[in-house]
């Protein structure tokens, strides 16, 4: 999936930086209950890294039941966090 038209679509734009703490809060509500009813790991796993990215992401063992998809929900968290210790 494309990261742009996720943002697009559930929040409206593609610089989730811009919303407004509602228009935030109404995006990720969006994206919870796409990730909840989605089938596809492909589309799952990125649905996990916006929510991931936005700070409301289940943790990896709650939200994959897949060994592998829960090593690499653990990995792209961590390096995530990595990333943002980073830019401080």
């Amino acid at each position: 999936m494309d990261l742009d038209a996720i943002s697009q679509h559930f929040f409206g734009t593609t610089d989730i930086d811009t919303l407004s703490p509602e228009a935030l809060e109404a995006g990720r509500e969006r994206v919870s209950i796409a990730f909840g009813t989605e089938r596809e790991a492909g589309r799952r796993f990125a649905l996990w890294a916006v929510l991931c990215a936005t700070g409301v992401a289940p943790a990896p063992h709650v939200a994959f039941k897949d060994a592998r998809e829960i090593r690499a929900a653990e990995a792209y968290a961590a390096a995530i966090g990595f990333a943002e210790r980073s830019d401080d």
